[in-house]
């Protein structure tokens, strides 16, 4: 009889001998329904109680990893109360492919929202696809959560193909911006269908708008639990912070690790070899952007203290779990990138992630490897629901609980592709790439033909590109993990990613 083990043992020696057979295909078609069909066991909301949690996530905007400390309700509320992990990484270093990997528990090469924008990518992709008919929202909601997303959805809603009054399946609460997203004053709201136009006034603050708009959600009377997705826009560009925060932060510089400004590139890339330094005049600019981003990031702050406020006055906050993280990192100097993402180094790739919760040890740290496609099937864990056959993470629950299962993930995978309309191709300068992150390396392969490979053991900050002179068998190795990662579907995806030593 044929294991999983055994069908991914056949992949591997398939793909490091060039080939991957119809025939294997098909059995990893069958394993990812016989996978499915194994039972998942729900997590109960406490000890010694059957009340379903509530679940509240919190996602910014283009967060980067490493600067919760400067925010002291994330800090006390969250961090200090809950559990941090270290090492989470997005599927897609890009806004809509990230978020949509979150909705729906799966990476891009299977939900095929490719970029930011159409014809590839962005909500028209998202929607025409049939994709929001089969959410976590709608999971949650089946399960018989209310369910609420405010702030952003996804990148260019509703793009023309569905009614500023569109509001997709599953959320019983909506307030979705569907103008003037990221400039934080003077937008539409789509509040349940209803469009609501906000102005230049200090209490039409995007985030404070939606921080009572969810204070209100999690506060109604009654025993249902919920679910509340909460997705400010900050620190996203411009990073317009509130009025009352405009001159916090006068003397914060950008961090300047050996990445900064990297002297020599000789062994990467075209797309990054040519870049120029940064220079003086770049870093002033630099340290503004980094005030910006900080200083819009008080206003998500003032969020999660409105918000942890709200749960406890409303006798809620220890039967809820929220978890607070990033749709993507951002580069601020690293690497002589001045701004962005999109890149596989681990300023783009790795986010924040932390949760607080019943049954989470205060103040912990976890180390084991998560991506951000883990998060829909950890909410349907605790809340006792099963995720559809299609998706491809794992559940976090375990972890949460201190206990780290056997064939835990040992690589996490990443997928970018580039614009295909030609007047969009000036929003990112990479090409197209796979990469693969493990505990110790981080393996890309790029449309171009070129690679990068990076020892993070002895080169955590990606500076010298092994990719020339690496011992081929390494090579292979990362190469076979990659091409399994980037062909699973489904459960066989959770074979795949922990493939390997």
């Amino acid at each position: 009889m044929r294991t999983g083990s055994n069908i991914v043992q056949r992949g591997v020696n398939e793909v490091r001998s060039g080939k991957l057979s119809p025939v294997l295909m098909k059995r990893l078609r069958r394993l990812a329904v016989v996978l499915f069909l194994l039972p998942l066991v729900a997590v109960p909301a406490s000890a010694g109680s059957q009340t379903r949690p509530n679940i509240v996530l919190i996602l910014a905007d283009d967060l980067e990893y490493g600067v919760l400390e400067h925010f002291p309700a994330i800090t006390s509320q969250l961090v200090r109360q809950g559990a941090s992990f270290d090492h989470v990484f997005v599927t897609n270093s890009w806004c809509c492919p990230s978020r949509a990997s979150i909705l729906r528990s799966q990476y891009v090469h299977s939900h095929t929202v490719w970029t930011n924008t159409a014809p590839e990518g962005g909500f028209s992709r998202f929607y025409t696809a049939g994709l929001d008919r089969s959410t976590i929202g709608s999971w949650m909601r089946g399960a018989g959560y209310r369910t609420a997303l405010m702030g952003k959805y996804l990148n260019h809603y509703p793009g023309g193909v569905a009614p500023a009054t569109y509001v997709p399946p599953g959320w019983d609460q909506w307030a979705v911006p569907v103008k003037r997203l990221y400039e934080e004053y003077d937008y539409t709201l789509n509040e349940n269908g209803r469009l609501v136009e906000y102005g230049w006034g200090e209490d039409d603050y995007l985030e404070d708008v939606l921080a009572e708009k969810a204070k209100d959600f999690v506060s109604a009377p009654g025993t249902q639990p919920f679910f509340l997705y909460l997705a400010p826009v900050a620190p996203h560009s411009p990073a317009n912070p509130a009025r009352r925060h405009a001159d916090a932060f006068p003397n914060a510089k950008a961090p300047r690790p050996p990445s900064f400004d990297q002297p020599d590139l000789t062994k990467e890339p075209l797309w990054l070899r040519d870049l120029p330094r940064v220079g003086t005049t770049g870093e002033e600019r630099i340290d503004e952007r980094y005030r910006a981003r900080l200083r819009a990031m008080l206003g998500v702050d003032d969020m999660v203290d409105t918000l942890v406020s709200a749960l406890q006055q409303a006798g809620k906050l220890d039967n809820t779990y929220i978890f607070f993280g990033s749709d993507n990192g951002f580069h601020l100097g690293t690497h002589r990138l001045r701004q962005g993402k999109t890149t596989p180094f681990e300023e783009a790739i790795r986010v924040p992630l932390v949760v607080r919760g019943p049954g989470v040890a205060p103040g912990s740290t976890i180390s084991a490897m998560a991506q951000t496609v883990d998060y829909a099937p950890t909410f349907a864990e605790l809340a006792g629901v099963v995720p559809p056959s299609f998706a491809e993470g794992r559940s976090l629950a375990p972890l949460l609980r201190g206990i780290t299962p056997p064939n835990w993930r040992r690589n996490a995978l990443i997928e970018f592709s580039r614009p295909t309309n030609p007047d969009l191709e000036s929003q990112t300068l990479v090409p197209a790439y796979s990469a693969l992150r493990t505990a110790t390396h981080t393996y890309v392969k790029y449309v171009t033909g070129e690679t990068q490979l990076y020892d993070l053991t002895t080169d955590p900050y990606e500076l010298n590109n092994l990719a020339a002179t690496a011992d081929p068998g390494l090579v292979r190795d990362l190469q076979a993990r990659l091409d399994l990662m980037r062909t699973c579907s489904g459960a066989t995806c959770r074979t795949a990613d922990a493939w390997g030593g």
